[in-house]
């Protein structure tokens, strides 16, 4: 026997379908604000970085081994003088204070008001040896606080080391290009910035096939923080001036360049459908899988990442990196010794699992139910979130006949043991996948098939017990994300016909 279902009841339980959902709910970009997620970016590429290596140093940068032992006051003296030699000394005096590996003093070199004058030495041509050292110490200035990228901005650097980028001698361009890597790693409004100067013409030119991997190194860690930033993204004439270059350096076998260029990939997608479009018409995502196979982090990171954003946008986006062969490179992710691969990798399957019915057939054919299936059971509880929310989309957008393929796979006794987790949005929408195996095994006429289940795998005790949940309310309102309703309709149905059979 049954209740009879009212209409309130059975307006509700359409909303666990696909049809009722909001597309935004079922593909979850990332929210950048994420502790996580900035912890994986700080550690995974330097926003900004200091030069303090002396092995770059050639003839440009004469008496390499001294060591500045002048007080501040009497270098910055110094370089108010008419003396070429004792202006050179100077500043070089201020490039090695700045490029300690401790404690550099960064603010005190800014509050005496010399950075002007080492903007003005950018100018000097016809001394490289100058301009190199200026170019130096305003790198390793830029790599600090806001503050102080700040005062190297307002001195009207941007100019200066846009015009040395030019120049003939390779180091001095270089040093260019790193202090300007760092202003654009200082966030959007530098960014901008530097972007309003016409900086990405200069920057793309320097990449030949003559350019030290080194040198290229740099090029692309600068373009990439030139992708950065989602208030505001980046502008769409600027993203288009360097994709090009970006899939070009997405080609070379160095870690650190394919780390960056990556990177930039990734920020790039990590937005709106239209921009996932810019990034996907480049023809970016066979490279992206062949990443996939990387066994180094710095580099299967951010290419996982940027696939798993494309994921987020149109079925016919996510049509295209299936195409391109994702489906194939996922289980052994699932798999991964790295918890954060398992969860970027979890990520990535349910978004996809968010698609039509017939993308999900392809999940199922490609072999994604068992390791999913297993993530569930063992995975580390952030990958487990993510598998669950891969479950949730599963279950909604797939056809009756998939949903029981799931169901025979496995999946429910890990499912209903998370109900015992703390998570209560977790546990919400794990609710939700459980109503919508109730709806499909009711198409199916195995309704009373699947109760047994649920009662065998000690499903209706963990349902019963979170009546006393800590978390009081039943449901949502309307209005409010259907992923997150609490269904007392499915509730009833597996206490009552459990104890009936």
């Amino acid at each position: 026997v049954k209740m009879p279902v009212t209409s309130e009841q059975e307006k509700r339980m359409q909303k666990f379908k696909n049809r009722g959902k909001n597309l935004l709910e079922m593909r979850r970009q990332r929210v950048e604000t994420e502790v996580e997620l900035r912890k994986a970016r700080k550690d995974l590429q330097i926003l900004k970085r200091r030069n303090i290596s002396v092995s770059t140093e050639d003839d440009l940068t004469p008496e390499k081994n001294q060591v500045a032992q002048i007080p501040l006051e009497e270098i910055v003296e110094a370089l108010k003088s008419d003396d070429q030699h004792l202006i050179l000394k100077a500043t070089m005096s201020i490039r090695k204070l700045l490029s300690q590996h401790k404690n550099p003093p960064i603010d005190q070199v800014v509050e005496t008001g010399v950075i002007p004058k080492l903007v003005d030495f950018l100018y000097h041509h016809d001394a490289p040896s100058l301009q190199l050292e200026a170019a130096w110490a305003l790198t390793n200035i830029a790599s600090g606080t806001p503050e102080q990228t700040r005062a190297v901005v307002e001195a009207n650097a941007v100019q200066g080391l846009i015009v040395i980028l030019s120049s003939p001698k390779m180091p001095i361009c270089e040093q260019a290009v790193w202090a300007l890597g760092n202003i654009a790693g200082d966030g959007p409004q530098y960014r901008d910035v530097l972007i309003s100067f016409n900086v990405i013409p200069p920057l793309l030119s320097l990449v030949t096939p003559c350019t030290p991997v080194g040198f290229l190194r740099n090029i692309t860690w600068t373009l990439s923080n030139l992708c950065r930033g989602k208030n505001p993204y980046p502008p769409m004439g600027a993203v288009q001036q360097m994709l090009p270059m970006l899939m070009n350096l997405l080609q070379y076998d160095d870690e650190g360049i394919l780390a960056d260029a990556s990177w930039a990939f990734s920020y790039l997608t990590d937005g709106s459908n239209d921009r996932i479009h810019v990034v996907v018409e480049v023809g970016v995502l066979p490279r992206l899988v062949q990443l996939l196979a990387y066994a180094d982090l710095p580099v299967l990171t951010p290419a996982l990442r940027t696939l798993g954003n494309i994921v987020t946008g149109t079925d016919e986006q996510t049509q295209m990196a299936i195409d391109a062969g994702v489906l194939s490179v996922l289980p052994h992710l699932l798999h991964h010794p790295k918890p954060s691969i398992q969860k970027e990798a979890a990520w990535a399957l349910s978004n996809i699992a968010a698609g039509p019915s017939s993308q999900i057939q392809q999940l199922i054919t490609c072999g994604l139910l068992p390791p999913l299936v297993e993530l569930l059971e063992k995975g580390d509880i952030r990958a487990q979130r993510e598998a669950v929310w891969a479950v949730a989309n599963f279950t909604t957008g797939g056809t009756e006949q998939q949903v029981e393929e799931m169901v025979q796979a496995g999946v429910l006794k890990p499912l209903l043991n998370l109900l015992a987790i703390k998570d209560a949005k977790i546990i919400l929408v794990v609710l939700d996948s459980i109503s919508s195996f109730f709806l499909a095994a009711e198409k199916l006429g195995a309704t009373q098939k699947l109760c047994l289940l649920v009662e065998e795998l000690g499903g209706l005790e963990k349902i019963e017990a979170l009546q006393t949940h800590e978390n009081t309310f039943k449901y949502f309102p309307d209005n409010v994300s259907s992923c997150w309703h609490w269904s007392p309709c499915t509730f009833w149905k597996v206490q009552h016909l459990s104890r009936e059979s």
